[in-house]
Formats: C-alpha cells, sequence, structure tokens
C-alpha cells in the first residue's frame, strides 16, 4: 500500500500479479496545492508569501538538502541558513531548526513546538517529508528543489495543504535554471540538468500523485522487480512500460485467462506457448527477455 506512487509500485500494478485500487479523490474541502519555481535572484517571491501566512495567522516551512554546509556539494544546508532566516529574514518572526542528526527527544520537542504554534516558521531537512501532519502550515519553501526526486518532492509538497485553505510550494532553484526551465527544452543542456528540469516542471504541471509517478519512471526507470536495483529501465526488447501499459494490461488478462483455462499448457493449440516458456525459463535471461 503506497500513499505516494513510486515508479517500483507502479511499474508491478502493471504488469505483476496484483490487483490495485485507486483512490484518486482528495479528502473533502481540500484545494490543491499552488506550485511554482522561484530562482535565487527571486526567492524573495517566497519569503514575501511566507510573511502573509504568517501574518494572516498561519505557518510556514522551509526545507533544506543538506544538514551542514559541504565542502564537496554544492547544496545549501539548514544550519547554515537558520541564523541567516532567523536574524536576517524573518527577524519578528519565531523559527525552529529540525533535522536527523538531532537525538529523537529533541526532535520531538521541536515538532511539538511547531504543532502547538511555538515556531511561526520551520527550517528543516527532509526529515518532515512523511508522517508530519500540520493543518495550519499553509506554505513550504524547498531549496535546491532540483536535487531532489520527484516522489520526494511530492511527498514534501503534501505537508501542505492540510486544511481547506490554499496553499503553496515554492521549488527554489539556482537561476542558470532559469532560462531551459522559461524555454521548456535546449539541446545543449545536459542530461543532469534536463532531467531536474523535467521534475520541476512536471511539478507544476500536476499535483497528481499517479501523473507523477509516470513521469519518475520515464525518467529514471522503475529498477529490477526481482533484484535490488531501485531505478533504471528495465532491457526489454519490444516493451515500453509507460507507452505500452494497455497492450500490457491485454496480455496481462490474456495470460491469466489461459492459465485458468489450462494451467499445465497442454493443449494442442498452447504448444507454441508452453516451448518458448521452457526455452525461456532454461536461459539466464528469463526475466530479462519475457517481454
Amino acid at each position: 500500500m503506497s500513499a505516494t506512487p513510486i515508479p517500483r509500485t507502479l511499474s508491478m500494478t502493471l504488469y505483476g500479479d496484483l490487483d490495485s485500487t485507486t483512490i484518486k479523490e482528495m479528502p473533502i474541502g481540500r484545494k490543491p496545492v499552488k506550485t511554482e519555481i522561484v530562482f535565487d535572484s527571486t526567492i524573495d517571491i517566497a519569503y514575501q508569501t511566507i510573511e502573509q501566512e504568517i501574518q494572516a495567522g498561519r505557518q510556514a516551512y522551509i526545507i533544506y538538502p543538506l544538514v551542514e554546509k559541504s565542502e564537496t556539494i554544492d547544496a545549501k544546508s539548514a544550519v547554515e541558513h537558520y541564523e541567516s532566516l532567523k536574524s536576517e529574514i524573518f527577524p519578528d518572526y519565531s523559527c525552529g531548526l529540525l533535522h536527523g542528526q538531532m537525538p529523537w527527544h529533541e526532535k520531538e520537542q521541536v515538532m511539538k513546538a511547531f504543532k502547538n504554534k511555538e515556531y511561526q516558521i520551520l527550517i528543516s531537512t527532509t526529515v518532515i517529508e512523511v508522517g508530519i501532519d500540520i493543518p495550519n502550515a499553509t506554505v513550504i519553501l524547498i531549496e535546491n528543489a532540483e536535487r531532489f526526486g520527484l516522489a520526494q518532492l511530492h511527498q514534501l509538497r503534501g505537508r501542505v495543504g492540510r486544511n481547506d485553505l490554499q496553499s503553496t510550494c515554492f521549488l527554489a532553484t539556482k537561476d542558470h535554471f532559469r532560462f531551459h526551465i522559461n524555454k521548456q527544452k535546449s539541446e545543449d543542456v545536459q542530461l543532469e540538468r534536463a532531467s531536474a528540469i523535467a521534475r520541476l516542471t512536471t511539478m507544476i504541471s500536476t499535483n497528481d500523485g499517479f501523473q507523477i509517478a509516470e513521469a519518475d519512471m520515464k525518467l529514471r526507470g522503475p529498477g529490477d522487480i526481482m533484484g535490488t536495483r531501485q531505478s533504471g529501465i528495465p532491457k526489454f526488447l519490444f516493451i515500453d512500460l509507460i507507452n505500452d501499459s494497455d497492450l500490457i494490461e491485454h496480455c496481462k488478462k490474456t495470460a491469466e485467462q489461459i492459465i485458468e483455462q489450462d494451467p499445465q499448457l497442454r493443449l494442442p493449440h498452447h504448444s507454441l506457448i508452453r516451448n518458448e516458456y521452457e526455452r525461456l525459463r532454461m536461459s539466464d535471461t528469463f526475466f530479462m527477455n519475457i517481454a
């Protein structure tokens, strides 16, 4: 059971022996979260919205990918920016700090204080990704959003919009992404940067977790169903898991009917299927070539 669909789960439901129930309706009264991209040079847009929401009695999250500044990773950190946010950007509001390196009792204390509205802004890492339900929080700013995967961004966005008020998610990224996001595509963009752009534009185009999972599967693949790889495109010869989903579903139903009618494949008109199955079963590349 998955609240946030991920490529691996999605691919298992496409051609695995699984029954699935899809719940696409939002809880009554909730509104889709408005998602916007901001850049380092336009980050004040997000800060202004945070201040407006706080003045209206709401709360906000600001998320960073790192706990502390790294010499090797070019990304912002929660500890590094906590002091400047508290003293320079939001000096009139109470800010809390939360990250995974804190002792469990300190993390629990910070979350209780935020829930009790002792903090108006929670500066955190992705430790708040799941299990956090603060209905009064209506805005989230995710710094270095290009570094996160789609499923993670969708989970983080889900920390707001948990009431009947309009909530906003800001995806902050570097200025050098600005031209390419505005142009949607560019042939000279490196593959990693192109993938990051695709993730960000997907997030602003939909709140549907299933569409996000499909986009995620196209970008990084579902990995191995029978193995340990968590990403990568399966080396199928003829099947595209996304574009051929209708064909996969048809084949799956047909195979189920054949197995139900002739589980041992002994009927004459099933001899070709039986021979091909036996050939593939003896092959080391059985799961690779079965599609």
